[in-house]
């Protein structure tokens, strides 16, 4: 390895481990991710579920229909 990298690498394993200790001597508090975060993204699924599916049912799509042999073309203007 070169000299840079090992320094850099080594620098990085420090903070890691220095960040680790931190945290361990830290009591946890739940903060609003951990108390909503799961109530907010099953409102959120449900919010998007509800307006897209109000949206493909306004929207009068005939799905899975072939326009083949349905839909002549016109005669050609010169």
């Amino acid at each position: 390895m070169f000299p840079v990298a090992r320094a850099a690498q080594s620098l990085v394993a420090r903070g890691i481990q220095h960040t680790a200790v931190r945290q361990a001597h830290h009591k946890h508090e739940p903060n609003f991710h951990d108390k909503y975060g799961t109530m907010v993204l099953l409102g959120g699924a449900a919010m998007f579920s509800a307006v897209w599916g109000y949206v493909f049912t306004k929207l009068g799509i005939a799905w899975g229909v072939s326009p083949v042999g349905r839909i002549t073309p016109r005669e050609w203007r010169e």
